[in-house]
């Protein structure tokens, strides 16, 4: 296992461990976030500790835009127009909402305080967005993540209050950006769901690489 000093740099994303687990240390700067995202890496932070874990899991959990699956339910929710659906106009709402959602096998949440600092900052320098779906003038779901300017977006969490809220933040969002990559990072049945298919992390890095 490789721990990160305060030079700013990561080891080769191909020598993770085989759960994708790359290096733990270092800090949530810009810089070294930045970094990360561009090199295939994100952080998490294990439940009650401190230090920082950084993953590179292969296979890698991504969308083709192209490729989006669209239920009949969730089209005819779509046409129904129950929601109304904004881009970066309340990030710090939405990502504190994110943190607090109760997910399986977790005792507690890996988006820490420190993390929503960092990813604020990153919202405001241009890099971090957010989705929020609205009902009736509430927000009620939404999601954030990266946009690298490489044509790749980096899912980070999502959050929903009522049923298909943070699908239609997602779907919505996908069909009114020209992104050519969703980075979901690892698998979920409700990704999958949506048309999202994991890759060989080697063929996921050459895509970074030629953007």
């Amino acid at each position: 296992m490789i721990f990160l000093t305060d030079k700013l740099e990561f080891p080769n994303p191909i020598e993770a461990d085989p759960d994708g687990l790359l290096a733990i240390g270092g800090d949530l700067s810009v810089e070294r976030l930045l970094l990360a995202y561009k090199t295939g890496v994100f952080p998490w932070f294990n439940d009650d500790e401190d230090l920082i874990l950084w993953w590179s899991p292969d296979p890698r959990f991504v969308l083709f835009p192209e490729r989006l699956k669209v239920s009949k339910s969730m089209a005819k929710t779509l046409r129904n127009k129950d929601f109304t659906v904004t881009i970066n106009s309340d990030f710090e709402t939405v990502i504190s909402e994110c943190s607090t959602v109760k997910r399986s096998g977790q005792a507690g949440t890996w988006i820490t305080n420190e993390m929503i600092k960092a990813y604020t900052k990153l919202h405001y320098l241009g890099y971090a967005m957010s989705v929020e779906v609205w009902q009736a003038g509430d927000l009620v779901g939404g999601l954030y993540g990266l946009d690298m300017g490489n044509g790749v977006f980096c899912g980070e969490s999502m959050f929903a209050k009522v049923s298909n809220a943070s699908k239609v933040a997602f779907i919505t969002f996908i069909q009114n950006m020209n992104y050519k990559l969703i980075d979901c990072q690892v698998y979920t049945h409700h990704f999958a769901s949506l048309g999202a298919e994991e890759i060989e992390r080697s063929k996921f890095l050459e895509y970074l690489r030629a953007h």
